[in-house]
Formats: C-alpha cells, sequence, structure tokens
C-alpha cells in the first residue's frame, strides 16, 4: 500500500524510480542516452521551478518568497491586520481573502464575533482586499475556487492552506508572516528538500481521498519523513483520481508536517478550471525528464482500504478492517495513549462502544476544507439513498464547503437524499474541525471527515470533567456506518451504484454577496472597532541579561497548539490579546496562567523603574546567587536584566498555524520556549517573530524542573554575535548549575525581530 525509500531517488520519464546509488548514473545512461547531475535533477522538480518563479534572492539556496495572494480567516485576520496597522500599513500590496468561516456562530460573548466581521468588511473596503461573508465558503473552498492558479503561490494563515493538486504551492503559517508580506518583505528560507509521492493503480470502490491521505499520514508522520519538506505527487496513479479526490488527499498533506505540496496537472485539473470560470489560470506541471527527489513514497491506490484515525491523532492509523478483527487490542492500546495525552485527568475508554462485538459511534461529521466537497457528499448520498439514520443516540451532520456546492447538492437532489435519511445539512463552516460546532455528549465517540482529531478538539472541557473524542475517516465510510445505524462499517461492505454527477459551479452567489474592492483601496472608509477588539500590549526589547522561570513542564512525545492554546469557543476572543492570554495551556497545565503572570511582576517593575525583586520575593535568593557568580555585572543599568517565563515541551507546535500558540505566552511575559525539536516550521516561526528564543536542548537533558529559574548571561550578544550555542545557568538553592541551550540557524531579519522583541517593534524600528 505504502513503501517509503529509505534514500534519494531519481524519477525518469515520469514513470520510473531509479534509487540514488552506485548503478543510477548507468540506469539514467539507459533510459534517457545522457547523464545528469543529482544538482541538476533535484532542479526538474515542479516545486524548483515554482519556488525558483517567486524567489527574489538570487539565490536558490536561501530563498526570500513573494506569494501572489494571501487569504485569512475571521480567528486570524484581526490580529494580523492589527499587527499590520501597527507597522505602517497602508494598503493591500497582493490580493488579500478574508474569509468568515470560524466565528461564524455566537457561542460565547454576545457581539464579538460578528464585531470582527465587520473589522474584516471595513478593514476590506480601506485596505483593499476581498470579503467573503460567514457561511458563503469555509476558506480553503474560496480559494480552491476562485484564487488558485498554476504556478502561483498562496501563502494564508491556517495551516491548511494547501492547494498543490491545482498545481498551486500553498503554505499555512502564523499570522506574522501575512504581516511581512503586507508590508512588502518576504517568506525567507532555506530551499527545502523535496519528497516524491508516486502513485500508481486506481482507488477501490468504496475509498476516498480521506483513506488514502490517512494511509499516507500513518506511515510518514512519526518518522518525520517529511516534515519540513515540500511534497510532490507524480506517477500515472494521479491521473486515475478526480480534481475533488486530489484535493482532498492534498488538503490532509498538513497532518504529514509537510512545509507544502504540489501536483503533476493534467486535463482533469484543466477541466476543474474550466468548471469554475478561471480557464486562464490552468498550467501544466509535471516534472522534468530525470528529476531527483530526496526521498519517495510510493501509493499503490489499488491496495488502499477503509481507514481510521483513532483518537487523539491523524497518524494513529489502522484500516478499518484490521480495527474490526483487533477490536479490543485498538482500543486498550487507545486508552494507554489517552493516559498520556490527557495526563489521568479524566477517565477514558471506548471500550463501553462494543455492543455484541461491534464498534458503536456516536455521531458522524462530514464537514470542512476536507469533507465538504461535492463529491464526498454525492457518494455519501449514494450510499444513504433510501436508508434511516436511525431515531437512537447516532446523528449525521453534513457541511458542504460552499454555498455553490450547497446550491449543486440541491439542484442534483443529493440533498434531499441525505435530509430524508435522518441527516441534518448546514451552512459552510469550520467549527466541527475545532471544537465549535457539533461537540459530543460526554463520553461520546465521533467519527468525522474533518482535519484533526486531537485532545478535546471535537469541543470537550477536560477542566470540566468532561471528554470525548473522534476518530477520522472518509466521508463514504461514514455515510456507510450511518446506514447501520451507528456501527462502523467501511464502504467497501456496501454494494452501491454511484451516480457520479457532474459538477456546475454557479459563480453568481459570490458575484452577488461576496466583497470585491478589485485591489482598490479606500482610505476614506472608518474601520468599525468592536469593544473586544484590542491592540497589542506594548513588549519591551531583549535584555542583555535574562531571568526564565520554568513555569511549565509537558512530557508527550507531541504537543500540539490546541494544548497551547485551545481553539473552540475560545477562539472568539482571539481579537482580544489580554483576553485570549487567559486561556493559555488551560486544558494541559492550568497553573501555567498564574505562575506565569506571577514572575511577569518582575518585568513590569523593571519597565517602570522600580525594584523587580521586591515585586517577586522569591527572587531575593536567586538574584543573589547570580550576582555572586557574577559580580562585575551592573544589573541597576537600564536594560540590563529582563524576566520571564518559559516552558519546555518535547516536541511543541503540530498543528494549527495559529499565531496564538506563540503570542499568548508573549503577553503573559514568555521570553522563550524549550524544547527537544519543535514540530512545525511555522511554530518555530510564531516564536521568533513574537521576540521569544526558540531554545533547544539535547533530548534526555533536562537540567531543570518546573519552577526552577534559569539565568541566561549576555543574551542579547549572543544573539547579535549570531551564536548558537548558549551558555546558562539553573539557579536552586543559592547555586548556579552550567547547561548549553542552543538555538539552530536564524535569518539576520528573525536575529533582529528577536533584539527588537517582536515584529511590530522591528517594524516601528
Amino acid at each position: 500500500m505504502i513503501k517509503l525509500h529509505d534514500g534519494g531517488v531519481y524519477l525518469v520519464n515520469g514513470t520510473t524510480l531509479v534509487e540514488d546509488n552506485a548503478q543510477a548514473e548507468a540506469a539514467i545512461n539507459s533510459a534517457v542516452g545522457k547523464s545528469i547531475s543529482k544538482e541538476e535533477a533535484a532542479k526538474n522538480t515542479i516545486a524548483y521551478g515554482i519556488l525558483a518563479d517567486h524567489n527574489t534572492s538570487g539565490n536558490m539556496d536561501k530563498l526570500k518568497i513573494k506569494f501572489d495572494k494571501l487569504t485569512s480567516h475571521d480567528i486570524t485576520f484581526v490580529g494580523i491586520i492589527q499587527t499590520a496597522r501597527a507597522s505602517g500599513l497602508e494598503k493591500f500590496p497582493v490580493p488579500y481573502v478574508l474569509t468568515n468561516c470560524h466565528n461564524s456562530l455566537c457561542a460565547v460573548g454576545g457581539t464579538i464575533n460578528e464585531d470582527d466581521h465587520m473589522f474584516g468588511l471595513t478593514c476590506a473596503k480601506k485596505y483593499g482586499g476581498v470579503y467573503v461573508p460567514p457561511h458563503q465558503a469555509v476558506i480553503h473552498q474560496f480559494a480552491r475556487e476562485m484564487l488558485a492558479g498554476g504556478g502561483k503561490m498562496i501563502l494564508g494563515s491556517d495551516s491548511h492552506t494547501r492547494y498543490g493538486a491545482l498545481g498551486t504551492m500553498a503554505m499555512g503559517e502564523g499570522g506574522p508572516e501575512l504581516v511581512k508580506q503586507l508590508l512588502n518583505k518576504t517568506y525567507d528560507i532555506n530551499m527545502p528538500k523535496v519528497v516524491g509521492v508516486y502513485m500508481t493503480g486506481k482507488p477501490e470502490k468504496g475509498v476516498g481521498p480521506q483513506d488514502v491521505a490517512l494511509a499516507i499520514i500513518g506511515a510518514v508522520f512519526a518518522n518525520g519523513y517529511v516534515n519540513n519538506k515540500v511534497m510532490e505527487f507524480v506517477g500515472p496513479g494521479v491521473s486515475n483520481l478526480s480534481a475533488d479526490f486530489r484535493i482532498g488527499v492534498d488538503v490532509m498533506t498538513t497532518e504529514t508536517t509537510c512545509l507544502s505540496s504540489i501536483w503533476r496537472t493534467d486535463d482533469t485539473i484543466r477541466e476543474f478550471y474550466d468548471i469554475h470560470g478561471r480557464t486562464e489560470e490552468y498550467k501544466e506541471l509535471n516534472p522534468g525528464q530525470v528529476t531527483y527527489y530526496d526521498g519517495m513514497i510510493e501509493v499503490d491506490l489499488s491496495k488502499v482500504k477503509p481507514m481510521i484515525a483513532m483518537p487523539f491523532h491523524p497518524s494513529n492509523t489502522y484500516t478499518i478492517e484490521e480495527l474490526n478483527a483487533n477490536l479490543m487490542d485498538i482500543l486498550d492500546d487507545c486508552e494507554k495513549k489517552a493516559l498520556v495525552s490527557l495526563d489521568g485527568a479524566v477517565d477514558f475508554t471506548l471500550k463501553d462502544k462494543v455492543r455484541n462485538g461491534k464498534l458503536y459511534v456516536d455521531q458522524g461529521i462530514i464537514a470542512g476544507c476536507a469533507g465538504g466537497g461535492f463529491e464526498n457528499i454525492c457518494d455519501a448520498a449514494d450510499i444513504l439513498k433510501g436508508a434511516s439514520i436511525g431515531s437512537d443516540e447516532f446523528t449525521l451532520s453534513v457541511y458542504p464547503a460552499s454555498m455553490p456546492v450547497y446550491m449543486e447538492l440541491v439542484k442534483n437532489g443529493a440533498a434531499a437524499t441525505l435530509m430524508e435519511t435522518g441527516a441534518i445539512l448546514k451552512t459552510a463552516f469550520c467549527g466541527p474541525c475545532f471544537g465549535a460546532g457539533d461537540t459530543p455528549s460526554n463520553n461520546g465517540f465521533s467519527i468525522r471527515h474533518s482535519t484533526r482529531n486531537f485532545p478535546n478538539r471535537e469541543g470537550s472541557k477536560l477542566q470540566s470533567g468532561q471528554i470525548a473524542s473522534v476518530a477520522l475517516m472518509d466521508a463514504r465510510s461514514i455515510a456507510a456506518t450511518a446506514a447501520n445505524k451507528g456501527y462502523l462499517t467501511p464502504a467497501t461492505d456496501m454494494d452501491v451504484n454511484y451516480s457520479n454527477p457532474k459538477y456546475h459551479f454557479d459563480s453568481n452567489i459570490y458575484a452577488n454577496r461576496v466583497f470585491d474592492s478589485k485591489g482598490v483601496a479606500d482610505p476614506s472608509q472608518e474601520i468599525k472597532f468592536g469593544p473586544n477588539i484590542k491592540d497589542w500590549p506594548a513588549m519591551s526589547e531583549l535584555p542583555e541579561n535574562m531571568v526564565l522561570k520554568v513555569v511549565s513542564e509537558i512530557h508527550d512525545p507531541v504537543t500540539t497548539t490546541d494544548e497551547l492554546i485551545p481553539s473552540g469557543e475560545t477562539s472568539s476572543y482571539r481579537s482580544n490579546p489580554l483576553g485570549l492570554a487567559e486561556f493559555t495551556l488551560s486544558r494541559k497545565d492550568p497553573a501555567y496562567v498564574g505562575r506565569a503572570k506571577e514572575i511577569q511582576k518582575a518585568q513590569k517593575a523593571v519597565e517602570a523603574g522600580k525594584c523587580p525583586v521586591e515585586a517577586v520575593e522569591e527572587l531575593k535568593p536567586v538574584m543573589a546567587a547570580v550576582k555572586e557568580k557574577f559580580p562585575e555585572k551592573d544589573f541597576h543599568k537600564e536594560s540590563s536584566i529582563g524576566f520571564g517565563s518559559t516552558i519546555f515541551a518535547v516536541k511543541p507546535g503540530d498543528g494549527s498555524a495559529r499565531e496564538q500558540a506563540a503570542s499568548c505566552q508573549k503577553v503573559l511575559g514568555g521570553w522563550a520556549n524549550i524544547a527537544n525539536e519543535y514540530a512545525t516550521k511555522r511554530y518555530r516561526s510564531n516564536l521568533i517573530n513574537w521576540g521569544m528564543l526558540p531554545f533547544l536542548i539535547q533530548e534526555g537533558e533536562l537540567p531543570f524542573t518546573n519552577g526552577d529559574y534559569i539565568f541566561v548571561p549576555d543574551v542579547r550578544k549572543a544573539v547579535e554575535e549570531r551564536k548558537t550555542e548558549i551558555t546558562a545557568y539553573v539557579v536552586k538553592d543559592s547555586t548556579l548549575k552550567e547547561f548549553t541551550l542552543k538555538m539552530g540557524e536564524l535569518t539576520e531579519d528573525e536575529r533582529t525581530i528577536i533584539l527588537k522583541g517582536c515584529l511590530i517593534n522591528y517594524y516601528k524600528g
């Protein structure tokens, strides 16, 4: 089904794989009649060509990328625009689309969600953007329908910004990276490695895109095979997939932790652009005659079976057949994983869902950028035609990804078919993906064609003693399970005549409702500010020396951004930095906020010209020990010393691109993270853009514990002098124990941002 190659691989003539070994040159010469160096062959990837077209540095090893278009949703665009405004924004320099698909329901807080929407609309008018009202489309479906283009690049402030199937290299990053683009700056990265995904065969009837995606994620996540690399989909099997199928696989590449994705394109993708009235945006993309990839994933589509990702990660994958055959053993393994993910905060079991030897689920959801596509929903309707989901606990909700998709489902009868079964059709909304819609009951088990199944991402709250859980599945197997009234069933067990209706896109829906400035700004437009929309608090520059208190210690193998700052109803506070910060680590370490605020008192005292040790009593022995070790340092000098907090996590930052996972720590006085590694580039970038030091220590080395103080002498000088290692000291029991903090490579801009204290300060000068 899935094969990973140990080293580099050449793709010859698009159909032959040649391992990078001693025989490679002869094999390539025999096939194409010439030799080619690895370096030249690496330039023949689709990814290289697109990156070269968008690079402004003149150096393909050190890229400075300018994107063609930008997109954000209503959890992120307020903070982004507020940051850009504080940094001198006058006009959106490239098309910038603001969608409203996350805070579409008023879960909490009265008017604050709609206040954010009005902020977005007035900013689109003032700065020359595009505003997509609530319920019209989820961010990524609108981008597919209206923004994507062959050979183009799009940057979005959402981690699932992936339009590779349409020939567009797209990346999901934290808000500050979009701020840079809005201020005509660049996205600076080293040339990423490119891993090929070589597809052969054709999917079995009943197998959908989520099945293929989960099979790939299960094979590559834990070993980091594609971490921060570009996945390039090639091979003859690509042509056996519809555009919707490719899109459904592509959007889930985010869960592999890759940087971006790109696919070869063909007449199927040309037809997609034709259907959407944008024929001119199609571009044929193929790898060169001889192309070198840094790794290769072989996918035999004909061998992929209906899959399920059990709680609490998309990589916890099994075939549904395997799960049903080994049910109690796999459920026992889920309980063991829950002990790690939930820290024993609540009792968790799925064994009570086993009835007469079969697994019963309480809820099915088909939604969002992954599940809400036209083909997924039509196939689900075909499976459910004439069936009933029953009148017991099981429920089924379906969220078409855009109003044009919804309209076509109404016109072709699929909507009526689904509603007749007892299913509920809802408008375009990302809520089920991040815990703001269709939260199950306590101990409920939901199967979803959505993007993630992290702990509590379905909306339950550990701090209230609640737990529910999600397994990821394809829409087809969700529909098969619904037809069996909640008993887990793979779609391949159903004898279905799939109708495969043709899609017709009606652009009038957007023409009649979406505000499009056509790039024309109106400086006279007043921005509407709701009372919850707050400016960022002032942030200090990096001091010469630093005292950090460890205020949280997390030893999970991976820490998600959902655990750093919860999703769900808390998202309504995303426009209020101080209000949102109160939720930081609330599900993982509820004491974090109080601890961080306590040490922040010392920094506030310094900024007010007062004595920090009088503000925080426990600093007295710490500073006494530091002064004894470093008597030459004058800590009374302005900017000589700063105080703040840090957290340790083994591998933080998997999941969402949300910058708030970092900015909330900064708002509470965070100066650094310490980790063995960072799960994604985007989380590390978020730390840097908020002026936080991305420290690293060796795995297995932990010279401090929660509550300890760390003194980092000459930290500013170390950053200025481009040092990658910094000597630090654990201050405990009046003694200082030396250890080493590493930082990894930083660009010159990143160093300056850290020195200035955050991106806003950097642009203020």
